[in-house]
């Protein structure tokens, strides 16, 4: 315990150090203005920043206040959010800045914060420490491997009761000077996603805190964090249909809750269906099909199910169902990444 102790009461000096030489310069670094940390909170979760980058720009160019995103339609914050994925975010965005333009401002604390849909615990101690210089510990995937490493622990990572044994070291040393306040979530995130790295053997060489590692003191840095086996992600299968009319094509708008709630999608039924099942299909819907020109197969994965996709683009004719909208460009409506393979494929076959 006493080594422990030790080791967390000299942690913050190098890192912090280091953190500031090192850092990677990303824009949502450069501000203290609560709702650009926010926004890069939220885009950030679940999301590698490389991808987060180009979104973070267009976003905020789009909706530079609270005020403008509270009052964006729907499908042009879904729009911007194409492609980015876990649609949900967006719309808790959305009704969190409601909620905030309601109230007058961003609530400035830890518990205030994690009132506003969308924000859990990593969340709200982010943006209070970032934006308001509150002394509270975000924990995330990268602060569990960087902590369990430095001190050895084998505990499920996994487990609730991890992430808080975690959460109460860090903010144990944390720091008082609000400069300091402001960057040490950052430099222990940071850390672990450049330097104690997941999925490889970290970089202890270029660590600056590696002289108070217990894990590579004690040749166990390599194995952890300690995680339970995921549980195998079930399989879907799928058929998609790019139905083309007189230059345009047909999309629909998913059911408003669940996976990819209220987002466009090609039409679409459960199983993989051949030629003449899928023929079958188009008809039931009040279609005749008139050319096959082409069938493709995708795959795409979420978090606890996989789609694996038969796709088919075929002309048609006749009205087809109310639930349909036909349209002659896809640029104003977000079809989620997971029909990437047939957004391509759809806007390839609206020009020919």
């Amino acid at each position: 315990m006493n080594e422990k102790a030790t080791t967390w009461t000299r942690l913050p000096p190098p890192l912090l150090a280091w953190y500031r030489a090192s850092a990677r310069d990303l824009p949502w670094r450069k501000t203290r203005d609560p709702y650009r940390v926010w926004v890069s909170e939220i885009m950030l979760q679940q999301t590698r920043v490389a991808a987060v980058l180009g979104y973070y720009a267009r976003f905020l160019a789009a909706f530079p206040t609270v005020e403008a995103l509270a009052a964006a339609p729907e499908d042009q914050l879904m729009k911007l959010w194409e492609g980015l994925g876990y649609y949900s975010r967006a719309r808790n965005l959305q009704k969190a800045a409601r909620l905030v333009t309601d109230r007058g401002g961003f609530p400035d604390t830890y518990a205030g914060l994690l009132e506003l849909p969308g924000v859990g615990d990593y969340t709200a101690a982010a943006i209070a420490s970032a934006a308001f210089a509150r002394r509270e510990a975000a924990v995330d995937g990268n602060v569990l491997r960087v902590i369990t490493r430095l001190t050895d622990d084998h505990s499920d990572a996994s487990l609730p009761q991890t992430k808080k044994a975690v959460r109460a070291q860090v903010q144990a040393v944390f720091p008082e000077a609000e400069d300091d306040i402001r960057i040490f979530n950052q430099a222990l995130m940071e850390l672990g996603a450049t330097v104690c790295v997941p999925n490889g053997p970290p970089k202890c060489l270029l660590c600056p805190v590696r002289d108070l590692c217990l894990g590579r003191e004690r040749g166990t840095a390599e194995v952890l964090p300690v995680k339970a086996p995921k549980k195998a992600r079930r399989a879907e299968e799928k058929t998609v249909f790019l139905l083309l009319r007189e230059g345009k094509i047909a999309l629909r708008r998913r059911p408003a809750s669940g996976l990819l709630a209220g987002l466009w999608e090609f039409p679409n039924v459960e199983g993989g269906l051949e030629e003449s099942a899928a023929g079958e299909t188009v008809r039931a819907w009040g279609l005749e099909p008139k050319t096959w020109k082409n069938r493709l197969t995708a795959k795409h994965i979420f978090s606890h199910v996989e789609w694996h996709m038969t796709g088919y683009t075929l002309a048609v004719s006749g009205e087809g169902p109310e639930t349909f909208t036909w349209v002659s460009a896809l640029d104003q409506h977000a079809v989620p990444s997971a029909f990437a393979r047939y957004r391509e494929e759809a806007e390839h076959a609206l020009k020919e």
